[in-house]
């Protein structure tokens, strides 16, 4: 329930429930906000080094897809140019 770090203020003998002065509440919320403001930047940060890392993968996906696309056109058409040479070949020979 509380962030890391965090403790609920100690309950003392004698009084009943939590009773904190409007300062004391203050402090405590502006503290929690400044926690929370911290741990929001800390993933913001996170958040962005991972969409970088990502698009990063995706450039490199598309590279190496292109790659492979272009690699595999050209050995169909060195696999055709051989079967039209061996063809030929055969032709002369008969």
């Amino acid at each position: 329930m509380y962030p890391q770090g965090r403790h609920p203020a100690p309950h003392q003998p004698g009084q009943p429930g939590f009773k904190f002065t409007v300062a004391e509440s203050c402090d405590r919320i502006k503290d929690e906000f400044q926690f929370l403001q911290a741990q929001y930047h800390s993933l913001k940060v996170e958040y962005d080094k991972l969409a970088n890392e990502k698009t990063e993968m995706q450039r490199h996906y598309v590279m190496y897809y292109e790659m492979s696309y272009g690699l595999n056109i050209e050995m169909h058409k060195q696999g055709a140019a051989g079967n039209s040479s061996r063809d030929e070949y055969i032709k002369c020979k008969v």
